[in-house]
C-alpha cells in the first residue's frame, strides 16, 4: 500500500472531478456566476475595474479573464480551477508530511489527502463558476508555503505573502487568511526566547489600530449588516428559519461610522443578536440543514464529526505551533465571519474551513501513530 497509495490518491482525485462535472453537465453556472463573468469580460476585453463591492472579489474576475483571452470559455475557467485544485491536493499531502512527527509514515497525510478530495462537498466547487474552488485552493497553497518557509530562504516567506494576498483578493472573506497568518506569526514570535519579538509585535499592531479601523470601516461600507440583522435571517434568503424579535429593536442612527453602527445595534440589543450570532455559528459548524437528505446528514454525522474531535486533538498536539495556528485561526475567523453576517444555504462558507479541519485530524492520527509506535518499540519492564 504505501508504495502505490500516491497513484491511488491521484485515482481517487480524478475519479471525484470526473464524476462532479459528469453530474453537473459541465461548467455549473448559478446566481452569482453572471456577476464574475460580466466582469471579468470587462477586464478581459477592455482592461475595466469596477469600484466599491465588487472591487473586492477581482481576484476571481482576473482569472476568469485570464482563461476568456486565451479563448478557452466557461471550461477553461472550470479545468483551470481543477488544476489548482489538484495542485493543491498536491501541496495538502506534501505539507503534512512536512508536519507529521515521524515523516517516513506516509499514513496520516495519505488519509488526510483522501478526505479531502474524497469529500464531495470539498470536491464539487471546482465545477461551479463561483469563487468558492479558486478561494479553498489558495488556502491550502497559503498552508503549504507557510510550513515550507519553516526553515527556508527569505524568498520562501516572499511566496508565501503573494499568496495570502492572492486569497484576499479572491473574495471579500479572503481576508481570514492574512488574518490566521498574522496570528501564526504572532505564534511563532512566542516561541522565541524573551518574547521580546512578540511583545514589539503587538506594539506595532496597537500602533496600526487606526488603519484597522479605516479598513474595516471601508469593507463594511458596503454591506448592510443591520437590516440584515432586522429580517432575522440564519440563512441567506431561506425564509423558514428566521428569528424574530421579542420587542422593539433600538436602531442607530444612519450618520454613525459602519463599525459604531454594528457596535451600536449590538450594545442596544444583545439578546436578539446573540441569539441570531450562536444560531448561524452553531448552523455553521452543525453542516446539516433540514432540506439535506438523510443519507448527506447520516454521513455528515458519521464522517465530518469524528474529524471535528480529531482536529480539536491535533490543534492541541505537538506539530509546529504556527501551523496549527493557522489552521486554526482560518477556521475560526471564517466561523465568526458567518456568525457577524448570515449563514449559507449551502456548504459554500464551510468549504474553506475543510480542508483546515481534514489536516488538523490528520495531525492528530499522526500522533496517535507516533504514541503506538513507541509503545510497540520499548521494551517490557521486567
Amino acid at each position: 500500500m504505501r508504495r502505490w497509495h500516491g497513484w491511488l490518491l491521484a485515482g481517487l482525485w480524478v475519479l471525484v472531478q470526473l464524476l462532479v462535472l459528469a453530474q453537473h453537465h459541465g461548467p455549473k453556472y448559478v446566481n452569482d456566476s453572471g456577476r464574475y463573468l460580466a466582469y471579468g469580460t470587462r477586464i478581459a476585453q477592455e482592461w475595466y475595474f469596477e469600484h466599491d463591492h465588487n472591487l473586492r472579489y477581482v481576484g476571481y474576475p482576473l482569472f476568469i479573464a485570464f482563461w476568456l483571452k486565451l479563448g478557452a470559455g466557461w471550461w477553461g475557467i472550470v479545468l483551470g480551477q481543477v488544476a489548482v485544485s489538484g495542485l493543491a491536493a498536491r501541496a495538502f499531502y506534501r505539507t503534512l508530511r512536512r508536519l507529521t512527527p515521524h515523516p517516513l509514515d506516509w499514513r496520516p497525510a495519505a488519509l488526510a489527502t483522501a478526505a479531502l478530495v474524497g469529500w464531495r462537498d470539498v470536491q464539487q466547487f471546482n465545477a461551479y463558476l463561483l469563487t468558492e474552488s479558486l478561494f479553498a485552493s489558495l488556502t491550502i497553497l497559503a498552508f503549504w508555503a507557510l510550513v515550507r518557509a519553516r526553515r527556508g530562504r527569505p524568498g520562501r516567506w516572499v511566496v508565501f505573502g503573494l499568496l495570502v494576498l492572492l486569497t484576499g483578493i479572491v473574495r471579500p472573506n479572503g481576508f481570514v487568511v492574512a488574518g490566521a497568518a498574522g496570528l501564526a506569526g504572532l505564534a511563532g514570535l512566542w516561541q522565541l526566547p524573551g518574547r521580546g519579538a512578540f511583545r514589539r509585535a503587538l506594539l506595532a499592531l496597537a500602533l496600526l489600530a487606526p488603519l484597522g479601523w479605516w479598513v474595516l470601516n471601508k469593507l463594511l461600507l458596503t454591506f448592510t449588516l443591520v437590516e440584515t440583522y432586522l429580517r432575522g435571517e440564519i440563512i441567506y434568503g431561506y425564509t423558514p428559519w428566521v428569528v424574530e424579535p421579542t420587542e422593539p429593536l433600538q436602531l442607530p442612527p444612519t450618520n454613525l461610522a459602519p463599525v459604531l453602527r454594528l457596535g451600536y445595534f449590538m450594545a442596544a440589543n444583545p439578546s436578539y443578536f446573540l441569539k441570531l450570532a450562536l444560531l448561524k455559528g452553531g448552523l455553521f459548524f452543525s453542516y446539516i440543514k433540514s432540506y439535506y437528505s438523510w443519507s448527506h446528514i447520516l454521513l455528515i454525522v458519521g464522517f465530518i464529526y469524528p474529524c471535528y474531535w480529531l482536529a480539536f486533538r491535533g490543534l492541541r498536539g505537538r506539530a509546529w505551533l504556527p501551523a496549527r495556528v493557522f489552521l486554526a485561526g482560518v477556521v475560526l475567523l471564517q466561523g465568526l465571519i458567518v456568525m457577524m453576517t448570515v449563514e449559507d444555504w449551502d456548504v459554500r462558507f464551510l468549504l474553506p474551513v475543510l480542508p483546515c479541519v481534514f489536516a488538523l485530524a490528520g495531525l492528530a492520527v499522526a500522533e496517535w501513530l507516533a504514541a503506538r509506535s513507541k509503545r510497540a518499540s520499548s521494551p517490557p519492564i521486567e
